[in-house]
């Protein structure tokens, strides 16, 4: 293991999530606002998701949906909870800012695959599972590699490739692409869905 995969990364995330905390907070002061203005609260999104070796932690971003419910009480579909200001945190992924959190804590990394949901785990071939094998990210290899238009097959290769080639020269290209494709939206779907196609394995 190199010492930037060992004690780089870890020294690299905690000193950027101070800077970018300290930067962006107010904007995230302002947007928590809006949430709470139009959707009430709570104001923040929090979700188990596998971490570093599969390890649950609480994921935090900004709420995009209402907890709407229909005549029986169930909630009503994603497309109908997702508000307007939920739509647009999403287009612009604002709302994962909160995520620098997570990045704080050490619950995740600026860059690395990107934290699916806990009860994907049994669905994992081998290969598959060693996405875990680095903290999670706010960004990763897939996301500036296709995004939402890769296959999930093909994202979790991408997700295994950055496993094994983790550099401190390939999270700065990463997280420059990611800054560059987000201000273009590149490989971003925008069909109105609120959320992915869920992986079945």
């Amino acid at each position: 293991m190199t010492f930037y995969r060992r004690y780089g990364k870890r020294a690299c995330d905690l000193a950027a999530s101070v800077a970018a905390l300290i930067v962006f907070l107010p904007l995230m002061a302002a947007l928590a606002l809006a949430v709470r203005l139009v959707m009430g609260s709570p104001v923040l999104f929090r979700q188990q998701r596998p971490g570093l070796r599969a390890r649950p932690f609480t994921l935090l971003k900004f709420r995009t949906m209402t907890e709407a419910r229909g005549e029986a009480g169930e909630l009503l579909p994603d497309e109908r909870r997702l508000t307007r200001l939920g739509a647009f945190l999403r287009r612009w992924s604002l709302d994962e800012i909160p995520e620098l959190w997570n990045v704080l804590r050490g619950d995740m990394s600026f860059v690395g695959p990107r934290p699916l949901l806990m009860r994907y785990l049994p669905r994992y071939r081998p290969d598959q599972a060693r996405r875990h094998d680095v903290r999670p990210g706010i960004s990763g290899w897939a996301q500036v590699n296709g995004r939402d238009l890769v296959t999930w097959t093909q994202r979790f290769a991408m997700d295994v490739w950055y496993v094994e080639h983790v550099s401190f020269p390939l999270d700065v290209k990463i997280a420059a692409l990611t800054v560059w494709k987000a201000l273009r939206r590149e490989g971003v779907l925008d069909d109105g869905r609120a959320t992915k196609d869920e992986f079945l394995g």
